[in-house]
């Protein structure tokens, strides 16, 4: 649910477009990931990350044919994404899920997509505020061999170190989609530090440690991760939307959907319609 104010320069037509990739909210949905997303001023992924998902989407009513959103697996046949991302007028999902590699359109694991489960509680907000409950499971029609990542015990303090990951925009003012996953190094931010009203228990506001860099459209439903103490990473947020209303991605912050705090609704959901 990434804000398209700074898009405000361009045609109407570019405008509903740019609005239905952030309509899946962030950079999900085909365009989307606008504040969070192939992040803007980020760098190639440093590592392999197997837990990686990519979510091809389009909104062909809008001219959109070639968009995503990020998934985090969380389980050898679930993947956790934004509800934005899966749920959304215009939004066609390409059916599948692509886990495991560093590439947009190529490498890692593909499944089809079995069912989708959205957080009951989920309201969009519609560029206007944050979103609510944006969390979604996407059941994968068979198992896959990638590992995993495990959802923190608790997302961590604000100063926390943590990093972004996505095939977002790279471009502030554009979709720009790049072919190799982009991360950035961020930390937890306090509620403060996003504009009043859109950080939470919740939801997690998010700063970038270098300089005009933040997720955007095409990041969202992406994964907010840190290391624990075992040095291994661990899943604290689900790429959101901007973090304040009318700024650009670059300009931050970020909104992330807290993992944990929603991880006993995550496991039941598994449970019980696995």
């Amino acid at each position: 649910m990434f804000s398209l104010k700074p898009l405000r320069h361009r045609t109407a037509r570019t405008a509903r477009t740019a609005a239905v990739g952030v309509l899946a909210a962030a950079a999900c949905a085909t365009v989307l990931s606008g504040s969070a997303g192939a992040i803007v001023n980020g760098s190639d992924s440093t590592e392999s990350y197997p837990f990686m998902a990519v979510v091809p989407e389009s909104a062909p009513d809008q001219g959109v044919l070639d968009a995503n959103c990020g998934a985090s697996l969380i389980d050898k046949q679930w993947v956790l994404t934004a509800a934005h991302c899966v749920q959304g007028e215009g939004l066609k999902l390409d059916g599948t899920v692509r886990i495991g590699s560093d590439h947009r359109k190529s490498g890692g694991t593909v499944r089809k997509i079995d069912r989708t489960f959205v957080h009951p509680g989920y309201v969009n907000g519609d560029n206007k505020a944050a979103n609510k409950d944006d969390i979604a499971l996407i059941r994968l029609d068979r198992p896959v061999t990638q590992k995993p990542i495990r959802i923190a015990e608790q997302a961590g303090r604000p100063g926390t170190p943590t990093r972004l990951l996505g095939f977002g925009t790279t471009v502030d003012t554009e979709f720009a989609f790049p072919d190799r996953l982009q991360q950035l190094n961020t930390r937890r931010g306090a509620e403060s530090e996003c504009a009043p009203g859109y950080a939470d228990r919740t939801r997690l506001c998010t700063i970038s440690t270098v300089p005009h860099a933040m997720a955007c459209f095409g990041d969202s439903g992406g994964p907010q991760i840190r290391k624990g103490r075992d040095g291994r990473w661990e899943l604290i947020g689900v790429t959101s939307g901007p973090g304040a209303p009318d700024v650009p991605c670059s300009q931050g912050p970020g909104l992330y959907t807290s993992a944990p705090a929603y991880a006993q609704w995550i496991h039941t959901t598994m449970r019980t319609r696995g």
